[in-house]
């Protein structure tokens, strides 16, 4: 196990962070914690999928590029959507 974690880069750990970040998100919204309404979930969603992104810079996996790509995506499509919604009401 230590050998394991003496290979870890800090790109790892950023990476490691933005997948903990997403899975929270998603399982805050099955535990009703998180609405997927609200900003704070394409927020939440873009900021974990771009440090994931950071970490593929170093490690380079094309299904995991594309994978965050379309979730990066997805979220900017989610924050405009609000804030179009929130204006038109």
């Amino acid at each position: 196990m230590t050998a394991f974690l003496d290979t870890l880069t800090i790109a790892d750990g950023i990476g490691s962070i933005g997948a903990m970040i997403v899975v929270a998100a998603y399982f805050a919204t099955q535990m009703r914690m998180m609405n997927s309404d609200d900003l704070a979930f394409p927020v939440v969603n873009l900021l974990g999928s771009i440090l994931i992104v950071y970490s593929l810079f170093e490690n380079f996996n094309l299904a995991s590029m594309l994978i965050e790509s379309f979730w990066i995506l997805i979220s900017l499509i989610g924050i405009a959507q609000f804030f179009r919604l929130r204006r038109a009401r």
